[in-house]
């Protein structure tokens, strides 16, 4: 009898405990973290998104989900007052992982240019800094937008950082718009040096072009020709970028010869097996 009495006790206690402290609940995977934050991230609930995508970089830090979840993290970031600095420091973060994606790259940079003057313009001049540095990023359209924003900002010996980048647009870019966006860009920054810059470019489309092949078994010149600058350039530009891939598999790079020869102003020698191919300027 005392032996019943004592397991009915037992069982008592235990049916009380378990009423009272229930079993934890069974955690989400990190894919049920990353779809609902996902979702909530669609219907712009960014508090919450957050809340998701922190759970799922501190509970599965080795999650093939991983690098995903922190780019979203810097988005949901992103989109909340005054958030600024973390959403940057999470993106940053973002890039200089090795599973990052070569898509979402750009759209983490240039998130980062965006906040840092958002930053600058709430008087955190330290901010430029990452604007500046985007502007020397292998990406050409990170680089591009790093100078277009730069020259937004008021303090021009800041700005005329761009200079380079909005002449580089304006001179390989084949975009126009963004060729516009660039002249603009160069206008708000310095007048006068537009105003020179323009002065110069109407000058250099005045020059020709020159081509000629010259046969190495004879000597003899067995091909020549003179294009107006203002129309080679339409034309170069618009050389089909499969061929200039088969001119630089043999060695030449077109785009770096042109630069060489309007910027060098000396005469360019391509050699092949049967003839020499002369470019220059005039």
């Amino acid at each position: 009898m005392n032996r019943l009495k004592n397991m009915a006790i037992y069982i008592g206690i235990f049916w009380a405990t378990s009423f009272f402290f229930p079993a934890p609940a069974r955690g989400q995977s990190d894919q049920e973290l990353f779809q609902e934050a996902k979702i909530m991230i669609f219907d712009n609930e960014w508090e919450n998104a957050q809340e998701k995508l922190e759970e799922l970089l501190e509970e599965y830090p080795e999650s093939p989900l991983y690098s995903q979840a922190l780019f979203y993290l810097g988005r949901t970031l992103e989109n909340q007052k005054g958030e600024e600095k973390e959403a940057i420091d999470v993106f940053k973060k973002y890039v200089l992982r090795r599973d990052s994606s070569t898509v979402l790259i750009p759209e983490a940079e240039t998130s980062i240019i965006n906040l840092a003057f958002a930053l600058y313009e709430k008087g955190r001049t330290s901010y430029l800094k990452e604007i500046k540095t985007r502007l020397y990023r292998p990406d050409e359209v990170v680089r591009y937008y790093a100078a277009i924003r730069l020259s937004y900002v008021k303090d021009k010996e800041e700005a005329s950082h761009a200079i380079p980048v909005l002449k580089e647009i304006l001179e390989e870019g084949r975009d126009q718009e963004l060729k516009d966006m660039a002249r603009i860009a160069l206008l708000r920054i310095d007048p006068d040096y537009f105003q020179e810059y323009e002065e110069k470019r109407d000058e250099r489309r005045l020059m020709l072009l020159k081509f000629r092949v010259v046969s190495k078994k004879t000597g003899a010149e067995t091909f020549s020709i003179s294009i107006p600058w203002a129309l080679a350039d339409l034309a170069l530009a618009n050389i089909p970028e499969d061929a200039k891939a088969d001119l630089r598999n043999e060695g030449y790079d077109l785009d770096r010869i042109l630069k060489e020869v309007v910027q060098g102003g000396r005469i360019i020698e391509i050699s092949t097996t049967d003839a020499v191919i002369k470019i220059w300027i005039e």
